[in-house]
């Protein structure tokens, strides 16, 4: 296997078998990443994919995932992604489930045909960051994209068939965005309904231009009780069906999971044990 720079994946692809099907991130200009800014953003030859996976063909014995990276692979043509698919299907038929990093323009590019093409070839899940769903927040951090285009692309995620993951960032609107991230992020959620919703916390990343902000002063982080009376205002403002919720990466203050709505009540009486000191509570939140 061969790889270039540092590589990263989804928590949930933790075992999985990691092949870059590209370098960086076509993007790239998201204030808050720093993940793809040592990379060029090309797509790797087609030869040479299909080479790593036959190097780990060799090497593993039992590979249940196989999870194509880097940032948003889905930019491959059809015609190549089937390639790799359909070979992955050959020399891993243990293989239960392939992912894939997807942006909002990656899936509006795609035909419908196409995705569910690619679902029927193996294409088990979907990752999109969406990070929040409030315009303002979107243009400070240069997305790239609007709400508007997101729900689309979710949409038309949902419609493929293929499982939809979904991950937003606790506090990446700063103070001044609490209650308009969390609301207006629960209504993007809403309109799409996708399978599995991530909910991170903000870590600053040196050398990007929101961490320049703060060291500025221009942009105030949270602090973890104002995390949690927005993610309770997200989740209060859900309205969804059969959808996996995680917040327990190793950013977030408390681990939250469940299935929504079905969980809601007990998730909020969660948040609800962690502030129960209403003294912690920021000045103008007390009594959310």
């Amino acid at each position: 296997m061969r790889y270039e720079g540092r590589v990263f994946r989804p928590p949930s692809e933790a075992r999985s078998l990691i092949v870059q099907a590209t370098i960086g991130c076509a993007h790239n200009k998201c204030t808050f990443c720093s993940m793809y800014k040592e990379k060029k953003f090309r797509i790797r030859k087609l030869d040479d994919i299909l080479e790593d996976l036959n190097s780990a063909r060799e090497y593993y014995k039992n590979i249940k995932r196989i999870f194509l990276a880097d940032g948003d692979a889905l930019i491959l043509k059809t015609e190549d992604l089937l390639i790799i698919l359909q070979h992955i299907k050959r020399i891993f038929p243990e293989c239960e489930r392939i992912g894939i990093y997807a942006t909002p323009k990656d899936i509006l590019n795609k035909s419908l045909n196409d995705l569910k093409v690619l679902k029927d070839n193996g294409l088990g899940i979907m990752y999109m960051g969406i990070e929040s769903g409030n315009e303002d927040i979107l243009n400070k951090i240069t997305k790239g994209v609007d709400r508007k285009t997101m729900i689309k692309a979710g949409e038309k995620a949902k419609e493929s068939g293929i499982k939809l993951s979904v991950t937003l960032i606790s506090g990446l609107g700063g103070k001044d965005y609490i209650k308009e991230h969390a609301m207006d992020s629960a209504k993007v959620i809403n309109e799409i309904n996708p399978d599995y919703v991530g909910l991170l916390t903000l870590m600053m990343e040196e050398d990007t231009e929101l961490y320049n902000d703060y060291i500025e002063g221009n942009f105030e982080l949270l602090s973890p009780e104002e995390v949690m009376i927005e993610t309770k205002l997200f989740i209060e403002n859900l309205n969804v069906k059969n959808c996996v919720f995680r917040s327990n990466h190793a950013s977030n203050y408390i681990s939250l999971k469940g299935t929504l709505n079905d969980d809601k009540d007990r998730l909020l009486n969660e948040i609800d044990e962690a502030l129960k000191e209403d003294i912690y509570k920021p000045e103008g939140l007390r009594g959310l």
